[in-house]
């Protein structure tokens, strides 16, 4: 991921590489590879207080036990904050797996999806496969699964996932699932409430709130496996006007509804702009699209050209993703869509 090859991008976000492949583009440019809220969560000015002094220990546990009640986990005792997802899988691993020699062990990654995970776990030392088919995942003893997955919006049914934790509990196994966009679904508590010591739900905060930058993410874990995350990360893992946002945006549950509707409309609105350039979605999610076409590397670099900025996939050259379009962006991607120009 993230390389540059000829004139394709292979990594969502990377407005400077798709620069340097489409040096003629016009400005500003429209940004639709990654699947972030357009629309930002409007949080009350920062205290001056947050970046002059070290965050109180009681501020984390009540960032942990509002985002206990957002997402439905049972108390702030199963939760543990970050400065990003990426970094609980190993925290977790020394956890689960403590004292066990993990070059014996197998770690499956439900694929494809964020390479992230498959890269961790071959560097925790696991013989490491992604696999294609969730039935390949019991066999394994750390088993990653992204639901709803990036880039396709793929879905595991929650009851199926389940009963995978409990089998990989009975070897001292882990499930980790990732819910970065769960938040977007109409009943986004998921499987938090239900965690074990071989279950484990990370939430990612950046992406429904539009606040990428913020750089936050939980886990929700059995209480001795969070306590040891928690320990792992010390008391000042997240800086003071991270807690401010994230306590006050989490806890707006009338933001969180109007914006899953808001959300929703939207996709919609974006599935008609892609029906009219006959570019069938297939699957997705409200942050993002993934569409099918015989000509996708062409539209892919027609867009470019145009300054829209489309996430694409050297593996499966058919597809494209579509991140929603921000308020004043909608007439020039349609214009761009409804031209057709890869047809001539």
């Amino acid at each position: 991921m993230d390389k540059l090859e000829g004139n394709t991008i292979e990594h969502g976000g990377s407005l400077s590489r798709a620069a340097l492949a489409f040096t003629d583009a016009p400005q500003p440019w429209i940004d639709l590879s990654t699947g972030v809220n357009p629309h930002s969560y409007a949080y009350s000015p920062v205290p001056a207080t947050a970046f002059s002094r070290l965050p109180d220990p009681s501020e984390l546990r009540d960032l942990c036990a509002i985002a206990a009640r957002a997402y439905g986990a049972k108390s702030g005792d199963h939760v543990a904050a970050a400065p990003g997802t990426h970094l609980f899988l190993p925290m977790l691993v020394e956890s689960v797996f403590s004292g066990r020699d993990r070059s014996s062990l197998t770690a499956a990654i439900l694929s494809p999806t964020y390479a992230e995970h498959a890269k961790t776990a071959r560097m925790l030392g696991f013989q490491t496969v992604e696999a294609s088919d969730p039935d390949a995942l019991e066999a394994a003893d750390l088993a990653v699964v992204v639901n709803p997955n990036n880039p396709d919006g793929r879905m595991i049914a929650d009851e199926r996932l389940l009963a995978l934790s409990h089998s990989l509990a009975k070897k001292g196994g882990l499930l980790l699932v990732d819910e970065a966009f769960r938040d977007v679904m109409d009943e986004p508590s998921s499987l938090v409430a239900q965690v074990h010591p071989g279950l484990a739900v990370l939430r990612s905060f950046g992406k429904f709130f539009g606040l990428a930058g913020i750089r936050l993410g939980f886990a929700v874990a059995s209480p001795d496996h969070a306590q040891h995350v928690r320990h792992l990360l010390g008391p000042w893992a997240i800086p003071g006007p991270t807690l401010h946002i994230g306590r006050q945006a989490l806890a707006d549950q009338v933001w969180q509804k109007n914006m899953r509707l808001r959300l929703r409309q939207e996709a919609e609105r974006l599935d008609g702009l892609l029906a009219q350039a006959d570019l069938p979605v297939v699957s997705g999610t409200t942050l993002f699209r993934y569409a099918r076409h015989e000509q996708a590397s062409e539209i892919h670099q027609v867009l470019g050209k145009a300054g829209i900025l489309v996430r694409r996939f050297s593996e499966r050259p058919q597809f494209l993703r579509f991140g929603l379009p921000s308020e004043g962006e909608w007439e020039r991607l349609g214009a761009v869509l409804c031209s057709k120009n890869w047809q001539s």
